[in-house]
């Protein structure tokens, strides 16, 4: 998976690598061990999706995690993304909506021995202030437009990553705060993810979560 989907579609930091490579997919895909690795989103409770794992590595390469980084993800999932920056050394914030999604979260991921995430059950469209400045946040749905709060809520020097566009099709946008009134966005291409829904995002849901969408530089599941 990591050399055939990851590193060959060009991810090339070695520590996201290693830790893709260490982070067993399967243990957090109910029921589905043997499409773990399959090129693709797979459905997870509560009618969501895990992410395709060439996204979730360029996601996290386009954070930029440190060790020792504040890190705050919304859209826990079944705990995937979390683990992954947990394992680079990240203390982890996720918020998720779903109280199904998070409780059974919190149980894997103290299975697994995975430590530094704190998971919260919640509306995190508008982020955490109060857990601001944050050294990166990751938003793992898609949003209309950027949440102005979620940029004010960057360390300087940080990134924010996240799908922004219409419910069935967005770009992967970074955001960098460059100073305390500056901030530089750029895309890194097309992906489809399911709606963030909050109140800094969409009223309901629907739509897929994690692939690239047909026609982008690099294929997706």
């Amino acid at each position: 998976m990591v050399r055939d989907q990851v590193e060959r579609r060009g991810v090339r930091d070695q520590r996201v690598l290693d830790c893709m490579a260490r982070v067993l997919r399967e243990q957090f895909v109910p029921g589905a061990a043997t499409s773990a690795y399959d090129d693709r989103a797979l459905p997870i409770e509560a009618g969501q999706t895990i992410s395709q794992p060439y996204i979730v590595a360029r996601m996290t390469e386009l954070l930029g995690v440190e060790p020792g980084d504040r890190i705050l993800e919304i859209g826990t999932g079944s705990g995937y993304q979390a683990a992954i920056l947990a394992c680079l050394g990240a203390t982890v914030v996720t918020i998720e909506r779903h109280a199904e999604l998070g409780k059974s979260a919190v149980e894997r991921l103290a299975r697994l021995g995975v430590t530094g995430v704190e998971v919260r059950v919640g509306d995190g469209s508008w982020g955490d202030p109060g857990g601001a400045p944050w050294d990166g946040i990751i938003v793992t749905a898609g949003a209309p437009a950027i949440p102005e709060p979620l940029r004010r809520q960057l360390a300087v020097g940080a990134r924010l990553v996240i799908p922004v566009g219409p419910r069935y099709q967005q770009d992967l946008l970074v955001v960098e705060r460059r100073a305390e009134e500056d901030w530089a966005d750029w895309s890194d291409g097309p992906v489809v993810f399911v709606p963030l829904v909050g109140e800094g995002g969409w009223a309901e849901g629907g739509g897929r979560e994690g692939v690239r969408r047909e026609g982008d530089r690099r294929e997706g599941g």
